[in-house]
């Protein structure tokens, strides 16, 4: 796509100043993970920003690394990719709020999990490390070891009929496309 997806334009903010200001609405604190030397576009001040300890472990990685700055600051946090350009805040409120007594709260839709759109309770980490520890670099393996909630699609109904917030970009047809939309969609809160 040219250049990283956290500094995609959409809008007057790129993506990752989108995400960061939609789940803003909803979680404090909110931690941002970045490569060991990545460049990271203007946040809020209160928005904490933790760096990889290890390049190329993928987002269980970052998962550990966020899990970290969290501990003593919250019990539950809510894990998004920045490339997801239709989040709706009450969408990440509905997956931590239907976390109950589970380790793990996840969206199943289609028979397809979405670790990138779920709650995890800080006290996963020392799983976490040894799923990293024995290269099971995938945030789903969690899910095989400790309680997890999986929310089907009709659970979004309400909030996200159409279940945007899971839609991400990952070439440069969909953000195109992605663009398209946004420019054609009604004003109003994201």
């Amino acid at each position: 796509m040219g250049q990283p997806k956290a500094w995609l334009p959409f809008g007057d903010e790129v993506l990752l100043q989108r995400v960061v200001r939609i789940l803003r609405e909803a979680f404090d604190p909110l931690v941002v993970v970045a490569a060991p030397d990545q460049r990271l576009p203007a946040l809020p001040d209160s928005v904490i920003v933790a760096h990889d300890d290890r390049e190329y472990l993928g987002p269980l990685n970052g998962l550990a690394v966020g899990l970290t700055a969290l501990q003593g600051r919250a019990e539950i946090a809510y894990l998004s990719s920045c490339d997801v350009p239709f989040l709706r805040v009450d969408f990440a409120a509905r997956v931590v709020d239907r976390l109950g007594n589970s380790s793990i709260c996840m969206p199943d839709v289609g028979g397809y999990k979405h670790p990138l759109a779920a709650a995890y309770r800080v006290d996963v980490l020392p799983l976490a490390c040894e799923l990293l520890d024995t290269g099971r670099l995938r945030p789903v393996f969690l899910t095989e070891t400790v309680p997890t909630r999986f929310l089907l699609a009709e659970e979004f109904a309400d909030i996200d009929p159409e279940l945007l917030s899971l839609r991400n970009v990952n070439s440069s047809e969909e953000y195109e496309a992605a663009l398209r939309e946004f420019s054609h969609a009604p004003a109003g809160p994201a």
